[in-house]
């Protein structure tokens, strides 16, 4: 005679959130750094003389060759427009933070502080995402939103550690009246992630206001 057995809920090594969390930055981290490869491939002459992809890629996270007359360690040489009025991939460096902040510190002060900065970035959304119990569905935006700007810093990290300075090629204007910071891959992951976490508040608020006004409505 068989005895009932009830089901057990398997429950894997490793938590579907950090899973995601992983994944999601690895992603970002991955994309940035080969669009960052292909400019330099495409838009400048850093590759030139370099044979093989694992000679570019030393040539990419080694030190930087000394500055040219105007201020850039890697010449461009050509730029692409998509459009004229409004977007072109455009080879910039940038030593700076985000819109190019803190780019007239100190090469001796910039350095430790970004390094301060990166580390607490990266220590702060590990610590809010453990937070996250991965199962609830107002969480969802938080739990995307957070891996992005984990990637992102990650990415933008890697340049600065590499050569000093970060890698930007997507230049965005308004005819001639406007122009927004040249910015990369990982930089848009941190704004698509910045936004999604803004959506997160809102969203939970709404649903913590709702829920502590029900009882008062009965």
């Amino acid at each position: 005679m068989s005895t009932y057995r009830p089901a057990t809920t398997y429950n894997p090594p490793v938590p579907r959130k950090y899973l995601i969390l992983i994944g999601a930055a690895f992603f970002v981290v991955a994309a940035d750094q080969w669009t960052k490869y292909l400019v330099l491939r495409e838009l400048t002459v850093a590759f030139d003389g370099a044979s093989g992809w694992l000679s570019r890629v030393g040539v990419m996270l080694g030190d930087a060759p000394p500055e040219y007359f105007d201020g850039s360690h890697f010449r461009q040489k050509r730029s692409v427009t998509v459009s004229e009025s409004f977007f072109r991939f455009r080879y910039a460096e940038n030593p700076g933070a985000a819109w190019g902040l803190f780019r007239s510190l100190p090469a001796h002060v910039r350095g430790p502080l970004f390094h301060i900065v990166s580390w607490g970035a990266v220590v702060l959304i590990v610590y809010y995402f453990s937070k996250l119990s991965g199962k609830n569905p107002a969480e969802r935006w938080a739990l995307w939103g957070l891996p992005l700007v984990l990637g992102g810093a990650i990415g933008n990290y890697v340049d600065r550690i590499a050569r000093g300075f970060v890698i930007d090629f997507l230049e965005a204007h308004w005819f001639d009246k406007a122009a927004w910071p040249s910015f990369n891959i990982a930089d848009s992951a941190i704004c698509v992630g910045v936004g999604m976490l803004v959506l997160d508040s809102l969203v939970r608020r709404e649903k913590k206001v709702k829920k502590e006004a029900a009882p008062a409505e009965r």
